[in-house]
């Protein structure tokens, strides 16, 4: 392949709703492929169900891309968020300290404990579409309930006043760029977020209250000893991050497609214990969410498949092509909220870094598409599914807006 022949990733798209045609192609074809990221750097594609989850679960795959030789994602100096240096910081995505992370954290993350929060979640929802049905049809389900919801449940986790959430949207928005910000912009967000998050570590640890944060500035373990400042941070950060940018385009994204094809939303109707099969389907199959995916880095010669990719390599695992995958889901391009192993989607990584707040996030994705089943049964998109418009320039995509009316 020469270099004018190696394709600009991402990919370019027809609609919003549907993947780029190159995936399937390539997933076919050629399932370790060359491509050429914003920054101008190269990196391997991986497409094929089994590769993607051998690249995120084997710790031989490093999620440190600070390091000599590795792709830059983004246009900005720093390479984007990836390839950021984080001098003076604790690295917890790495070998024995990302472990001890997990194990500190694991406790507070469990099915269990987020389910505590579904009545409150419950809540939340309810509110949030009051005030949508009080403005009357059409609505933006994204402004209205798709962005709101989840900061608010993060801010009630951590602590932190809810009315901060334009301030996530804004620094997570800097942050996660690929080609929309400048270096500037994104050093002051990096600043402006880590002096609030911690603030609020430290504000938290003094005078603990009922929230997650506070549980975990007290977590103590006889073998691995207490979170330390800078691991809080990093944890809060990441949550914030990721309940914003992740979670809110989230519920847009399974809004749209479950009414772009009505027939999705009405079987939830008819038949309400299909929430969590539903939400599963849309998951596994979303392709507008994970523009770039979450790189690694090999440092030796390794196999995937019937491929050696040499040491050096920077590869990008691309969840939506391996949760199309026909080596593992039967028949995948069909919505089938009853398939059996519809849960078995990367959507959420695989191995040590498998999503922590992920109970979190399927609890929302419930919570919202069971409400909008009861209350507002004649959902409807506004306008037709090929006008919906991807959010472009950011390592996190979604939609735009989520026009609706009932």
């Amino acid at each position: 392949m020469t270099a004018d022949s190696i394709p600009d990733y991402p990919f370019d798209r027809a609609t919003a709703l549907e993947p780029p045609p190159e995936l399937a192609d390539l997933r076919e074809r050629c399932p370790v492929a060359h491509v050429r990221l914003p920054s101008g750097d190269v990196a391997g594609l991986v497409t094929r169900y089994d590769d993607a989850r051998t690249v995120m679960a084997d710790p031989r795959f490093s999620r440190n891309l600070a390091r000599e030789g590795a792709a830059r994602l983004s246009t900005t100096e720093d390479g984007g968020l990836f390839s950021r240096r984080k001098e003076g910081t604790v690295d917890i995505n790495e070998g024995q300290g990302h472990l001890r992370w997990r194990r500190l954290l694991s406790r507070s993350f469990t099915v269990r404990k987020m389910e505590a929060w579904r009545p409150r979640i419950q809540a939340m929802t309810d509110e949030l579409l009051d005030a949508m049905l009080a403005k009357g049809s059409p609505g933006n389900l994204s402004s209205g309930l798709g962005l709101p919801l989840p900061v608010r449940v993060i801010c009630a986790l951590v602590g932190a006043p809810s009315e901060d959430q334009d301030k996530f949207a804004h620094w997570s928005r800097t942050m996660l760029t690929l080609t929309r910000n400048t270096q500037q912009e994104v050093d002051q967000a990096h600043r402006e977020f880590n002096a609030y998050v911690s603030d609020l570590v430290d504000r938290n640890r003094a005078d603990p209250g009922d929230d997650l944060l506070s549980e975990l500035t007290q977590i103590s373990d006889a073998e691995d000893g207490r979170l330390s400042h800078d691991e809080l941070i990093a944890t809060v950060r990441g949550l914030l991050l990721a309940g914003h940018e992740t979670t809110s385009n989230m519920i847009a994204i399974m809004v749209a497609m479950l009414l772009a094809d009505r027939q999705r939303f009405e079987a939830v109707i008819d038949d309400p214990e299909l929430v969590s099969g539903t939400v599963e389907e849309v998951l596994r199959l979303d392709s507008t969410l994970s523009v770039i995916g979450v790189p690694r880095f090999i440092t030796e010669d390794v196999d995937l498949g019937e491929i050696t990719v040499p040491a050096g390599t920077t590869l990008i695992p691309n969840t939506p092509a391996a949760n199309r995958d026909p080596g593992k889901f039967a028949d995948p391009d069909r919505f089938d909220p009853r398939r059996q192993n519809n849960n078995q989607h990367l959507t959420f990584g695989a191995g040590p870094h498998y999503c922590l707040g992920q109970p979190l996030a399927r609890t929302e994705l419930q919570v919202v598409l069971g409400t909008l089943a009861r209350r507002l049964p004649s959902l409807r998109l506004r306008d037709s599914a090929d006008d919906l418009r991807l959010r472009t320039g950011g390592m996190s995509g979604g939609l735009q807006d989520v026009w609706v009316t009932w």
